[in-house]
This record gives structure tokens, sequence and C-alpha cells, in this order.
């Protein structure tokens, strides 16, 4: 479907901004109605029956492995998605993340704007949407991302707000994706290291999203439905939460309670097709 030029121009508009959706609710926008056009949802897609007496599997990695394993490949089979406890990265590197990534979208805006941009290949990059000017309607957040794999990072791009922190949950949590892909592959019935020698390990990016308060809620969406691409995404809630998965046994959506600690792993559409290729069984 064709955009029409007023839509164009109007997120050309918002982009030029460089401030996001922050630099919409920091220039006043109280009244109703108020959020722009370009973020209006079709009413259908926000009304959403969630199934409250149904979770997703939780994961402790404190059990002995083979009972891990058997729990991984379980909830990856039969979920695609899981939440893991006891996965051995400390609250407070859970904690500093979500406040890094925070700080950074709330630095003044004369700040903010100076990394903000669409054009790949930089360690970091500041966007609202990053399908702006190709989706139907835009949603309500802003987004850092930072790329630490398969090229080096150049950690001097990332702002000193946020990198330190940044880095450090990098280091850990790619020895938690080490340590859940092994246990999936022996859930598949191949060595542990079988996705690492794939290189499934060393592309890594970072995406830190930022929700702020939206004065029409019932307008918009903070996410549309979507699947991930790459091999596993290992999210972190804040106490807030918000995310919801949908549950393809039961045709249902399932709100995903923050657990404190946890981390939510979903398998990617990249694992799935490397599953169902049978790439998975061949050797060295």
């Amino acid at each position: 479907m064709a955009m029409s030029s007023d839509r164009v121009t109007a997120l050309k508009e918002f982009d030029d901004t460089k401030t996001g959706v922050k630099g919409l609710v920091d220039s006043g926008i109280t009244s109703i109605p108020s959020i722009p056009s370009i973020f209006h949802h079709p009413k259908i897609c926000l009304s959403i029956p969630t199934a409250t007496h149904i979770s997703i599997p939780t994961v402790d990695l404190s059990l002995p492995r083979p009972f891990a394993v058997d729990l991984i490949h379980s909830a990856s089979r039969d979920w695609g998605i899981f939440q893991l406890i006891n996965h051995g990265i400390p609250l407070s590197t859970i904690e500093d993340t979500i406040s890094a990534v925070r700080s950074f979208h709330e630095l003044p805006t004369t700040i903010r704007s100076q990394h903000y941009r669409r054009a790949h290949g930089a360690t970091f990059m500041y966007y609202s949407n990053p399908d702006l000017f190709l989706s139907s309607a835009a949603t309500w957040k802003d987004t850092v991302k930072v790329s630490f794999g398969p090229v080096q990072p150049e950690v001097d791009q990332i702002p000193e707000v946020c990198r330190s922190e940044l880095v450090a949950w990098d280091e850990q949590v790619k020895e938690v994706a080490r340590k859940v892909m092994g246990m999936m592959c022996e859930g598949l019935g191949v060595g542990p290291g079988r996705l690492e020698e794939l290189t499934c390990l060393e592309g890594r990016t970072l995406a830190g999203h930022f929700y702020p308060p939206c004065p029409e809620p019932d307008r918009t969406l903070g996410s549309v439905a979507h699947t991930d691409v790459g091999v596993l995404t290992v999210l972190i809630q804040d106490e807030i939460g918000g995310l919801q998965v949908k549950s393809t046994r039961d045709e249902c959506w399932i709100d995903v309670k923050p657990i404190p600690g946890a981390l939510v792993v979903n398998v990617g559409d990249l694992l799935q097709v490397i599953r169902g290729g049978g790439d998975l069984s061949k050797s060295e």
C-alpha cells in the first residue's frame, strides 16, 4: 500500500527532530487527542485477549545438567520461549544494564540527538522505529542498538553514560548464551559446541528499548507482534513488564510476568531454520 504524501511528510518531520518519541513527550504532549496520527494503530490490534491461567516455562540452571537440558529442550520445542533463573548473572548487573539504557534515553535532547542515525555500520545507534518509513503505523518507543560482533566494536563510540554497563552486560550474557546453546544442542542429540561451530555466538547485538509515558495508550503500541530473526534473544524486563507472547498451542496471548533477576530466552527464526534444515547434524 502506497503512503500518502502527507504521511511521508509527517514521518520525515518526526525523524528530522532526531529526538524520537521521548522528544514528543518532552515537548509537552499531554492533552487528548495529542499523539501524532503516524502512531495510530487499528483498534483491532489493541484488543488482544490474554490468558491469565497460563505462563511460559521457567528453567532453573542450578538443577543437575541432564534435568536442565531436558527442560530447555521441551521449552524450546513446545513454547519457543522460557524464563531462565540461577543463570549466574548478578541481579546488580541486570539492574545496572536497565539503568544505563534509561540514563541514555533521559539525556538532554541536545546530547541525545547527536547519536541519532539510521545508517548501519556504526557500533552505536540511536533511533526511533527501524521500520519507520515502511510500517503502516509507528510504535511508541525509542531504541539504542549496540553491535558487539562479529566485527570488533569501537567501544569509544558508545556514550560514556552507558558504556561500561553495556560492555559488561555483553561479556556476561555471552557466557549465558553459550551455556544455553550448548544445552540446546545436547537436547537435540548433537555435540554441545555445534552452534558455536556454526558461528552462532559471534554476531551479537544489544537493543535497549525505551517506552515513554503515552497520553493515549489505547491508540498505539510499544511493539507490534513479531518474531526475532536471530538464533537466540536474551531479554531482560524491568519491574513494569508488558511483554506478551503468543501460544501457538493455545492460540492466545500470554503475559510474561517479570521475575526479579530472570532472563527471558526466545528461540529465533534462524535457529529454527538451522534445525529444520538439518545443519546441526553435520560434522566438520
